[in-house]
Order: C-alpha cells, then sequence, then structure tokens
C-alpha cells in the first residue's frame, strides 16, 4: 500500500524523523518496501497564472504566453490547447529541473524564445491527474510564485509499505496513522469530515434491499441525486494519484478516497440504469456470467456472491461492479454500497476470476465493520461538494446491529514468561495506544475489548505479539533453556520413517518436495477421481485448487518440469509427505524412476531400469520396516495395465507399482518407461523387524514340484497354498524359480516351478522321509485341485 507522509501528517502529528519511522514501522512487522519521490528529480518549479495568450507569429499549432510569477514575469512558447488567460499552471523558469532531471533554459521556437515552460502532467510524473491532457491545471486558490512541489506537498515521499495478510486494518491511511501514533507516541489528529449538501426527499420508500447470502454480513444503501458529473477537485485527485489510482469523476473518486481513508470499500451504482428499485444480495448460480467495469464477461460459480437488480447481477460483491451500472457523465441518481462480505468468498472468487482490484485486496483481509456507516457518509460528503450531489437522508440497512463483540484476558504470568516483562501497566498503555479498552484491570490480570479494525486478534497470545513488537523484541534478554524434564524419546515410526529416507538416497533416488495442491484439470489427466479431496478455501491459484490425494501426481509434474527444461539422464527421485481425502490424510512415501533419454555410455550398454529393478527398491523399504507383503496384478488409472502391482499387507492394499500408461508417457514424451510407486507408511510401520537365531548345524534338504494352473492365477497363490499345506516342522521354506508358458505346453496355462526346502532341528533327515512328507505335500495340492507334473 502506497502512504503519502503529506497526507498522513494530517491524520498523526509525527514528530520523528523519516528513517527512524521506517525503522519502526519494518521491525514491527509493516516492512518500508521502497521510498518514492513523488516529483522525481523536479525543483525549483513554481506557481504561475496566464496573463496574455497569442497565437504564434510562424507556428500556427503554438501559442506564445505571458506569464506571472509574482516576482516577475516571463515569455513561454506551448503546444498546448487548455492554456487561457487568467489560468494557473506549473511553471518551469529557466534553471528548474522536472520529473526526469532534464534541466529547463532559453529555447527559441520559431524566432520567439521561450524561458522555461508550462508543465503537463508527464513532465511532473503525476499521469491521470488532469483530464484535459494538456497543461496540468490548478485550482483558482493556488498562491501564485510559490514553490509547486511545496504547495502540492510533492516535497513529501510516498512510501510503500507492505502489507501482511492478517493485518487488513493497515491497508487505509486511518490503520496507518493508528499504527504509527502507537510506535512514536505521537497523537492521531481528528478526521475532518466534509459537509454534506442534504435533501429532505425521503427516498428510502422508493427502494427495497433484500440480503438472502449469509456470506454478506453488513449492507448499507445510501442515496445521491447527481447534478452533474465532473472532475473531482485537485487535491482529491492528487491524493489518488499518489496512492496509484487513476481519478475518474466527481462521484466515483469520493468511494475510492473513503476507501484509502477509511480501508473500507464502497461502490456507487447508477440508480437509473438499475433494472428495478430493487436491490438483493444473494449467492450466484452456477453458469451465470456478468460483464464487470473492465469490459470482460466472468462465469460465476455458486460459491461467488452477487448484487443483484430484479434477479439480474449488478456487480460482484467484494471484487467488482458491473458495466450495465457504472457511472457515467449522463447519471442523474446513484446508490452508494457499504458493505461487510465474507473474506474468504471474496478472495476465492477474486483468485479464480483473476480480479486484482483494491476492493478484492481489502475484503480479502477483512475491513473494519464499524466503519461501515462513516466511509458511506465521507464519500456523500466528498460528491456534494460544489453542489455536484444532494444526498437523500438515511440508510437502507441490512444487519444494522451487526457488531462483534471480542474481550481478551491478559495475564501478567504470560507476560513473564514471554516476553520476560513485570509491568502489566505498560503493556495496557501499549495496547491501549493501539486502540484496545482496558475494562478489568488488577495487578495479574487485565481484560481488552478488542477494537473493530483489528480482526486478526483472537487469543491472549495475540495481545502478547502486540506488546512485544511495539515494545520491541531487542528488549527481551536472551536466556539459556532450563534443565530437560528427562530424556526425549524418538517415536518408532519417525525413526523407521527417516530410516526410510536413508535407504532411499542410498539406493540412488533424490529426495524432493513438490506442492501439496492440485486441480481437477492435474488429477483428471492422469485419470484420478477428486470428488473425496479437500479443496481449499483460499487457493492461490487455479492450479492449486485442493489437497493432493496421492504424492505421485507432483512427482510427474516435476518429471514434466524437468524433461520441459532440456533435462535426458535418468531421474530417480522420492517424497514423504501427507495425502488427503475426506476420510482425513496419511503419510505416504512415493517414488518415480524416469529410465532417460540419452543412453550412451563410454563404457558401452549400461543397465537400463525396468519394472524389477523398482520392484526391489520398494521390496527393500518392505523389508527395513518388517513387513511381508504380497505383490497382485492391479489397476491404477495411470498405470500400465500389464505393469501395475498392488502391494498387500495384513489382506490391506498399502500402496502400489506401476509403469505409466503408454498415453501419458507418450503426452510427458518418456516413451522410454518412467515407474511410479507409493506406500502408506501409517500401514507399514507397525510391522515386526526380524529376529535372528543361531545357525542350524544339520543340512537342508530341496525337492523341486512344477504345478500348471491357469495363466491368469498369480503365482503368489499357489505359493501361499504350498505355505498352508507343508508340514510346519520340517518344511521351511518355499520359492518360486522358473515359469513356463509357450510352445508344447497347452493355450491359457503356465507350469510354476518351486522348490521346497526340507531341514529337521535336531537331526539330518533321512532320504526316504524327505521322499514321504514331500509326497504328501503333492497330494494334498492334488487334492485342492491342482495338476502337478
Amino acid at each position: 500500500m502506497r502512504v503519502h507522509l503529506g497526507w498522513l501528517r494530517k491524520l498523526v502529528g509525527i514528530d520523528v524523523s523519516l528513517d527512524m519511522l521506517m525503522d519502526r514501522l519494518t521491525m514491527t512487522g509493516t516492512e518500508v518496501e521502497e521510498v518514492i519521490a513523488p516529483a522525481g528529480a523536479s525543483s525549483g518549479i513554481l506557481i504561475a497564472q496566464a496573463e496574455d495568450v497569442l497565437p504564434h507569429p510562424a507556428k500556427p499549432n503554438l501559442s506564445v504566453v505571458t506569464v506571472n510569477y509574482r516576482s516577475g514575469k516571463a515569455t513561454v512558447v506551448t503546444g498546448a490547447r487548455n492554456v487561457e488567460v487568467g489560468g494557473l499552471f506549473p511553471y518551469a523558469p529557466p534553471g528548474a529541473r522536472i520529473f526526469d532531471g532534464a534541466e529547463l533554459s532559453v529555447r527559441p521556437f520559431g524566432g520567439v524564445d521561450s524561458h522555461g515552460m508550462l508543465l503537463s502532467c508527464q513532465e511532473l510524473g503525476l499521469d491521470g491527474l488532469d483530464s484535459s491532457g494538456g497543461l496540468l491545471r490548478l485550482p483558482s486558490d493556488a498562491p501564485v510564485g510559490e514553490d509547486f512541489l511545496n504547495w502540492a506537498e510533492l516535497d513529501q515521499p510516498v512510501l510503500d509499505l507492505s502489507i501482511t495478510p492478517n493485518r487488513g486494518d493497515l491497508c487505509s491511511m486511518l490503520g496507518v496513522a493508528r499504527e504509527v501514533s502507537a510506535l512514536t507516541g505521537a497523537d492521531l489528529l481528528p478526521v475532518e469530515m466534509p459537509d454534506i449538501n442534504w435533501s429532505d426527499d425521503d427516498w428510502t420508500n422508493r427502494f427495497q434491499l433484500k440480503v438472502s447470502d449469509d456470506g454478506c454480513w453488513k449492507y448499507l444503501l445510501g442515496f445521491g441525486e447527481v447534478k452533474f458529473v465532473g472532475e473531482s477537485p485537485f487535491f482529491d485527485r492528487l491524493k489518488l494519484v499518489l496512492a496509484g489510482m487513476r481519478p475518474l469523476n466527481n462521484v466515483v473518486d469520493p468511494t475510492n478516497l473513503a476507501m484509502l481513508l477509511f480501508g473500507h470499500p464502497l461502490h456507487a451504482f447508477d440508480a437509473g440504469r438499475l433494472p428495478s428499485n430493487s436491490v438483493e444480495v444473494r449467492g450466484a448460480v452456477s453458469g451465470e456470467t456478468i460483464r464487470t467495469l473492465d469490459g470482460r464477461d466472468r462465469e460465476l460459480q455458486d460459491k461467488d456472491i452477487l448484487i443483484c437488480s430484479n434477479r439480474i447481477p449488478i456487480a460482484i460483491a467484494g471484487v467488482m461492479g458491473g458495466e450495465e451500472t457504472e457511472v457515467k457523465h449522463d447519471t442523474k441518481m446513484i446508490l452508494l454500497e457499504s458493505a461487510v462480505f465474507d473474506p474468504a468468498r471474496v478472495s476465492v472468487t477474486s483468485r479464480r476470476l483473476g480480479i486484482t482490484s483494491q476492493a478484492a485486496f481489502r475484503y480479502s483481509r477483512s475491513v473494519d465493520w464499524g466503519a461501515s456507516e462513516a466511509a458511506a457518509l465521507y464519500a456523500l460528503g466528498k460528491m456534494s461538494q460544489g453542489g455536484a450531489v444532494v444526498v437523500g437522508r438515511g440508510f437502507l440497512k441490512h444487519q444494522e446491529d451487526f457488531r462483534i463483540d471480542r474481550r481478551i484476558s491478559l495475564r501478567l504470568s504470560s507476560l513473564k514468561r514471554v516476553l520476560l516483562m513485570d509491568s502489566l501497566e505498560q503493556a495496557c498503555d501499549i495496547l491501549e495506544a493501539l486502540g484496545f479498552k482496558g475494562e478489568e484491570l488488577s495487578p495479574s490480570h487485565a481484560v481488552f475489548s478488542v477494537p473493530s479494525w483489528r480482526s486478526d486478534v483472537e487469543g491472549e497470545e495475540d495481545l502478547i505479539e502486540e506488546v512485544g513488537r511495539v515494545r520491541g523484541y531487542h528488549l527481551v534478554e536472551p536466556r539459556i533453556p532450563g534443565n530437560l524434564r528427562g530424556r526425549g524419546v524418538i517415536p518408532r515410526d519417525f525413526e523407521l520413517s527417516n530410516s526410510l529416507r536413508r535407504l532411499a538416497i542410498s539406493r540412488g533416488y533424490v529426495e524432493v518436495v513438490t506442492y501439496s495442491f492440485t486441480s481437477p484439470e492435474e488429477l483428471g489427466a492422469l485419470g484420478v477421481p477428486h470428488e473425496g479431496s479437500p479443496c481449499i478455501v483460499n487457493p492461490i491459484s487455479r492450479e492449486h485448487l485442493m489437497m493432493r490425494p496421492l504424492i505421485v501426481v507432483g512427482l510427474i509434474r516435476g518429471l514434466k518440469g524437468n524433461l520441459s527444461s532440456g533435462w535426458r539422464k535418468p531421474i530417480r527421485m522420492f517424497e514423504t509427505g501427507n495425502v488427503f481425502s475426506s476420510q482425513g490424510e496419511d503419510h505416504h512415501i512415493a517414488g518415480l524412476v524416469f529410465v532417460g533419454k540419452d543412453t550412451r555410455s563410454v563404457h558401452g550398454e549400461r543397465v537400463r531400469e525396468d519394472f524389477f529393478t523398482v520392484k526391489s527398491d520398494v521390496a527393500a523399504m518392505l523389508e527395513l520396516c518388517g513387513v511381508e507383503a504380497s505383490w497382485i496384478r492391479g489397476r491404477e488409472p495411470f498405470g500400465h495395465a500389464g505393469q501395475t502391482a498392488h502391494i498387500i499387507v495384513g489382506g490391506v492394499k498399502v500402496g502400489f507399482l506401476c509403469r505409466l500408461k503408454p498415453s501419458i508417457e507418450r503426452e510427458l514424451g518418456v516413451d522410454e518407461g518412467a515407474f511410479v510407486f507409493e506406500l502408506n507408511m501409517d500401514g507399514i510401520l507397525n510391522g515386526q523387524l526380524p529376529k535372528f537365531g543361531g545357525s542350524s548345524r544339520f543340512p537342508s534338504v530341496s525337492r523341486d514340484m512344477a504345478i500348471m494352473v491357469a495363466s491368469d492365477v498369480p503365482a503368489v497363490q499357489v505359493e501361499n497354498a504350498i505355505r498352508q499345506l507343508m508340514d510346519p516342522q520340517l518344511a521351511v521354506a518355499v520359492e518360486l524359480f522358473d515359469v513356463y508358458m509357450g510352445r508344447g505346453w497347452p493355450e491359457g496355462a503356465k507350469s510354476l516351478a518351486f522348490s521346497v526346502v526340507y531341514r529337521h532341528p535336531e537331526r539330518t533327515l533321512r532320504d526316504d522321509e524327505v521322499d514321504q512328507v514331500h509326497f504328501t505335500l503333492r497330494q494334498k495340492l492334488q487334492d485342492r485341485g491342482y495338476t502337478l507334473r
């Protein structure tokens, strides 16, 4: 926010240097990003009056002007069309400098010497201050001969303040004045409210107000009969330009001035262009459209708030007005809106539509609900200056008793613990200087009433923060922490999580961090359903509208970004973090492996990644956690149909491993192959780590068997059947060592060859014993319906 020091001095009696003021603001959380000289390098510019205007004798497009600047007269040649006898203008005599630093001198123009020049807005760096496009016209009471920069207070700097999202109160000149008063001890000065030209007409019977959306917390409508629409007074326009805004006319400019002063946005509707005499605040219907003041058609959603007349949208609440009811030169009646809307909903609408208006900026940070009527009266008073608008008495109101009463207790013990302060009285002085009212004071605690403009203060810790930052954190003496109460114990899940990270890094993966946010479009491109994904109330952009249901979404986005920047080498990356659903959140670990585009190597053909090399990485993670997992064929919306596996622990799916489906690989440009995996760490961190015993003194004996099954039967299913049927006293292991399909084998069938290991814990087995046990196992498998070769 831009704060002109000249305007600020009219609100607070600043008696400190500029450097000290900037230091206090910055060190208390309101960073001064830039100090702007509004006049640039201008100097020596005077206020002069045109006494005579004659056409140039040789150049018909120029005029020769005799100017009086009190201490002398000069002849000036100008091409401006708005120069007139008696007019007052900024005059740069020889030796003066204009905004860009150029020094003026005596210059001939077609035989006539011009002694300096009369200045326009552009030469002063004040674009938009004068709508005529010619010389900058000054008010008739401007003192001739005075220094223009001093008279217009352009010698006072403009501070560009960085306002944090929680300090909506600092989006106003009054808010900054309160802050400066508390930081420097300077006295606040009363706000000069303009006189209002009242009408006796009871206008409230001619209009109706209805509010049907709970996102509108307060709504006021004022009325004015417009006598003429023209240019605002000079100093009003100058305030807007110095604040970075463009003056428009004497009806719209006062609403912006009130917004800058009170931080409360206002909007003026052309009442004669309303579809009816009713004004309604309601929620938008999805797909509804409105053409806003910037001339663009906007499509709305059902979370947006609309201002309507006869059900026809005339403004997007808190964001921007509609083009149809814009105040124009022929406007005869206005309705002035002063409202309080739900900050979260205004912020969502503003970001989604890409409208960064001054009103949306302030509504998103919350406005002072107690200033609604004062801001409206200030704007109406400004409008009525010079008889431009006759103001109707009273307001149409919704929730006129709207208020938020917050009382917060501050304990001396809390001050001692956090700030090492022994004086509750000093804390009370600081808080009262910020606008908090002490209501119950005692030696041990105090109760404060929170002012309407401080919506960010909700609890005792906020009061302590206010005291600490204004008092100065440098006054809090450093101290050594006391003795720990006992040994800290690292939880097993935290320790295992770190072990998994170290394992992944040791196997060549690089840890990355991606956004926890995603969008419906990004999930839709991967085929991932997003109906249950939690949405962000105040998203930073359309691409970050909801919380991620899977980490691999961000990893695939990272792969795409690397490839688009020209990366061609293999990629192995992983991430740990939370994923979100309607049931809550889980902690996951996910990885992505890309085989790379450039396979050249001075050492010959290198080993290429495939499904099984990545599977070995995942298997190592599962083994580290002490879980026994089953791998079964599965399906994922983004997974290759023939290279997707689900990981099962205790009958529950805890993760997956897959190659990206061909259509996604083609879209990413990774036809060489990309693999992703993801594990729910909450489902694998409770495994039992293996316990090792002594080695057996007796040898083992192996027997093989081949089983014919249908080609779609998973090998793990057969292996589990063998484990269930084999003798638990003698059989100690079973392992698949061959799979055969094809020539010489029935179509739709396959052969699975297993090796069963036998060992007796106390003696050496005889061959006939092993043969008998193995024969029994084969019989049991045949009884189950398996065909053995």
